[in-house]
């Protein structure tokens, strides 16, 4: 049986958090002289610390009860108050796959946490073997895995990772930052089978708000009450909560726009596979492909003089460039210049 109580750190057990006036108050009218805002303006008030409104129309969408929902100032935010609650510093250690987002590795470093970094099999699945040694260290606390991967694109073999979940006796987070592009059904309906699960999404990719920073994360309530603990008292703006929402009551937009992307990553995907300088094009269920190329620094060089900029992640992945799935104008262009190049 799964405790929160074993795997969250001692201090962050005890941890009293900040209350805020919005914690004492949460009505919504009134002459507000409690919080030292300026009586002036239309951004002068502080926004609702718990987000209320737009978790309750996530909640409809996803169908996750409210209690299960937690936003953070993007994604990163979420994935640092993992290592910071679960993880003690010096001591503790997190496991992640490679290749796979640098966030994680960064998130670890900051927080002084040993990150164990376990290669991706050929086809950039993970192989349980690989993993199974460590997953009786006391001292492993916490598991990344991201689901479609970045940068490779692929989805993971979904057995696979339920089998870690089940296997292990500290936190899961899966990242599905790409999962609407993919086809694949979330691991947030397999929540209340697995409590030391937490399923990571975001508005930045399919939503198109990047700019807005909110990242959402599923989970028990147990787990989640050590988050709203430890997270700063007003992490997502007004502007930002007004932003999602606005998004979310036009859903056609969205799936419009998921639906071209995905239509322009097959196209790409089929044109660049008949280049002279493309060597592999990978099997990708995200919003971006990734592209063995011949000779990456110079075509990655050659594309940026011309104005189009891609990634070059050979550091990664040998030879490789990212490419994520631009509009259909932009997409010819890049093919046209991928043609002119000669190597």
């Amino acid at each position: 049986m799964f405790d929160p109580e074993l795997i969250v750190r001692e201090n962050v057990r005890k941890l009293i958090p900040y209350s805020c006036a919005r914690d004492d108050y949460k009505g919504r009218e009134g002459i507000f002289m409690d919080a030292n805002e300026n009586p002036y303006g239309t951004l002068n008030r502080y926004p609702d610390p718990y987000q209320s409104d737009l978790k309750k129309e996530i909640s409809r969408i996803k169908g996750v009860p409210v209690e299960k929902i937690f936003l953070g100032n993007g994604s990163d935010e979420i994935i640092d108050l993992c290592f910071r609650i679960f993880c003690n510093p010096g001591t503790d250690k997190a496991l992640t796959f490679a290749p796979s987002y640098g966030m994680y590795g960064v998130s670890a470093a900051v927080n002084d946490i040993t990150i164990i970094k376990v290669p991706l099999d050929n086809s950039f699945q993970i192989d349980f073997e690989s993993v199974k040694p460590f997953l009786q260290d006391k001292n492993l606390k916490l598991i990344l895995i991201c689901s479609p991967n970045n940068p490779t694109g692929n989805s993971m073999d979904p057995d696979v990772v339920e089998r870690i979940i089940s296997s292990f006796s500290g936190i899961v987070l899966v990242d599905e930052a790409y999962i609407d592009f993919s086809g694949h059904p979330s691991l947030i309906r397999k929540l209340d089978k697995y409590p030391n699960l937490i399923v990571m999404q975001t508005f930045s990719k399919a939503y198109g708000l990047a700019a807005a920073r909110v990242g959402m994360a599923f989970a028990s309530p147990s787990l989640l009450l050590y988050f709203n603990k430890m997270k700063p008292p007003y992490n997502i703006s007004s502007v930002n909560q007004r932003a999602v929402l606005k998004k979310l009551s036009d859903p056609d937009s969205v799936i419009r726009n998921v639906k071209k992307i995905r239509r322009e990553r097959k196209r790409l995907t089929s044109r660049i596979n008949k280049l002279k300088i493309a060597e592999e094009v990978y099997p990708s269920d995200s919003n971006f492909i990734l592209v063995r190329v011949k000779d990456a620094d110079y075509i990655y060089n050659y594309l940026t003089d011309k104005g189009i900029i891609v990634r070059n992640r050979s550091s990664v992945v040998n030879n490789c460039l990212r490419i994520t799935v631009g509009k259909k104008k932009e997409n010819r262009m890049l093919l046209n210049t991928l043609k002119s190049i000669e190597i």
